[in-house]
Order: C-alpha cells, then structure tokens, then sequence
C-alpha cells in the first residue's frame, strides 16, 4: 500500500509521505485471534503526540444503514486503455467482457469488474517529497523514499459498490436527505445506480446487483483488445487486499464511508484507518490529520486510489517473483515490515509491480481467511 507513491509514482522505488505502515494480515480462522501492531506515521516516538491524536471524526450524518455486498466495479481512465487493459487479462487472467470502442470491460476473477477508458492526460509530476523519519520502516503499503516520480499515465478515478436494501427511490430520497445530490445513471436494461461525491469530491457510485448476476449468469468471452504483452498466468483473483485510498483528511473520509456504506473502521491510528468493506475486502483511508494541518489557507482538496492490492492463488513468493521477473516486470517485495518475504513470521507476503500506464499494481497472499483486522 502507497501513500504519497500516491499521486504520480513511477516504477519500483515508488515511495510514501502520506502514509505509514498498515496492519498485517491476520487469520480470522485460527483461535485466539493473532492481532499484530503495525505503524503508520504516528507510530513510535510520534504516538500520542498532537499531531497524532487518535479520535475519530464525528458521523457527517445520520447512518443509512445499507450494507456494502458486492463491488460492481472499478472505473479506469488510461493514456493507453487497450495495452492496460491487455496487460491485467494477460497478467491477472482477468476475462474481458466487452470492448465497444470507448470502454472495455473486464472481469477480475470473482471481485468485480473494471472499466478502463481512454482520453487520459498525465499533470506534470510533484515536486520530491522531504523523506521523513518514518520513511525509514517501509511497511505494508508503504514504500520509501522522496525521490522524483515520472508521471503517471493512469488513474482509477471511481467505484461503484453494490448496496442492499436497494429501492431505487429510497436510496435517492436517503441520498438528497444527507445532501449528497445524487445524479442517477441507468442503464435501461435493470441497472440502476446513482453517483455522489465524497468529502474531496471523488465519484462514487452505488448500486443494485443486476450487472453482478449478469456476470455470474453469462461468462466473458471477448477478445484481448491488443495483443499479450507476455505469456499467460495460471492466476486466479481470490480477494480484494485493499485499496489506498489517499484522501485529504482520512478522518472525515472514514466517518463519510462508515455513514453511507456501513465500512467499519478497525483502529485510528493518527495518520489513517483501516475500514473493512463488509465481506468484500479493506480500504486503508490514510492522510490529513486535521491536528497536524499546517498554517495558512488548507490545500486543495483532492482523493485518489493510490493503488490497490489483490491476493491471488495460487501465491508462492519464490513462483510468484519469477512469473513477474521472466516477464521483465518489476517486483518489489512487501510483508508490512515484518521481515524478509521467505520469513515464517511475515503472514502478509507481497509484491509491487507497475502496469505500462505506470499504476503501481500489489498482489499478495491475502484471502478472506486471513483479512487485514486490527
């Protein structure tokens, strides 16, 4: 998991200034429950201080009680949404769906779908970023360093989540009564949604579960958009890890998701919090405590998903790397700062790699057995 690897990154020295060591994976399965310390920014000499108060932030409004069920999908804008695209069906083994020109569809095993459009236009790249003295303990989802970063030529700009109870009026008439204006976007053929914007003003989209029976019911069977960039894998998409999600107060971001889609946080712990997306997977909402704000007017207010990580199977670290090192991809191995990747010790296993567009792209070990919890 990144931080400010965040905004633009580039390929395997990615590193991190909003967040900090996440938490490790730990077996719901097994009794008693293993539950490991892990460090953000405010582990250490840091813990406690004003800067890394710990209190959550209160509900921007009343709970809509709704359950967060399935993931409908990922929303992608790409420099090169083909070669992108071609690149996760041949790596991920993801199926593609559909391709009408202006989106392709693809299948990510069981998790949900991705969307990946074109029209993407990289800003420049972000100043270095001062290494801190918490750069030093890369954890889980956090890389190190202030270097450079050449631009990205890729964003996951949205997702959309299915909810139950879903009753297209009284999801609207709930959203409008929290003054989240919702815009509604249907299909025609079953499929109804509706977008809001979150604190800093990033899409999300909520749903019913029509295009998720469509996907269990009819199988992807459409061809490669371009051509594989390398030999297939045998992998399978078992679990969605987390996601970074990098937001300007992570406070304010963890109460909104809690209030609207019932996400339970795990632990403040001064520089971000881990939510579980009920059966589906975590998000790691990291960055802006409000407390360590400096002087003078706020910065703009901006969320990104700085990367998002998948657990596949079969997940071997020695069988994995070669899968990504005979294909000449990048792997930058990460266990949450718990030791070497081959370390009995180390539960969570992971590694970095970074798609063509430049999104830095983590797969692991995870499953929903062994789910991130604090």
């Amino acid at each position: 998991m990144a931080g400010t690897d965040s905004f633009w990154s580039n390929t395997v020295s990615s590193r991190v200034t909003l967040v900090g060591l996440a938490l490790i994976a730990v077996p719901l399965s097994l009794a008693p429950l293993r539950v490991a310390s892990a460090q953000g920014r405010c582990g250490g000499a840091r813990a406690g201080s004003p800067a890394c108060d710990t209190v959550p932030a209160k509900a921007p409004f009343a709970s809509t009680g709704w359950k967060t069920v399935a993931l409908d999908h990922f929303s992608m804008q790409a420099t090169d949404p083909k070669r992108e695209a071609a690149y996760y069906a041949t790596l991920m083994n993801w199926k593609v769906r559909s391709d009408d020109g202006t989106k392709i569809v693809l299948d990510m095993g069981d998790i949900g779908a991705m969307e990946i459009r074109g029209g993407f236009v990289a800003p420049p790249a972000p100043p270095a970023a001062a290494p801190t003295a918490a750069d030093s303990a890369a954890g889980r989802g956090r890389a190190g360093g202030g270097a450079a970063r050449a631009p990205r030529k890729v964003v996951w700009d949205s997702f959309c989540w299915v909810i139950e109870p879903w009753n297209a009026k009284t999801v609207e008439a709930e959203l409008k009564k929290r003054g989240l204006n919702p815009v509604a976007d249907n299909d025609g053929k079953g499929f109804e949604s509706f977008h809001v914007k979150d604190p800093d003003g990033f899409d999300v989209q909520i749903s019913n579960n029509v295009n998720v029976k469509q996907r269990k019911a009819v199988a992807a069977k459409a061809a490669l958009p371009a051509a594989a960039p390398f030999d297939g894998t045998d992998w399978k998409t078992v679990w969605l890890d987390h996601i970074s999600f990098e937001v300007s107060n992570y406070k304010e971001s963890t109460a909104f998701y809690q209030a609207l889609l019932g996400w339970k946080p795990t632990g403040d712990e001064g520089s971000q919090n881990e939510v579980q997306i009920g059966e589906l997977g975590n998000a790691i909402i990291r960055g802006g405590n409000p407390a360590a704000a400096p002087p003078g007017p706020p910065a703009p207010r901006h969320a990104q998903m700085g990367h998002v990580s998948f657990g596949i199977a079969p997940f071997d670290p020695d069988a994995t790397k070669a899968v990504l090192t005979t294909r000449s991809l990048t792997s930058r191995e990460d266990t949450g700062g718990k030791g070497d990747i081959h370390d009995p010790k180390a539960l969570y296993k992971s590694y970095h790699t970074t798609t063509p567009d430049g999104y830095d792209l983590q797969i692991s070990n995870a499953t929903k057995a062994s789910r991130t919890v604090r």
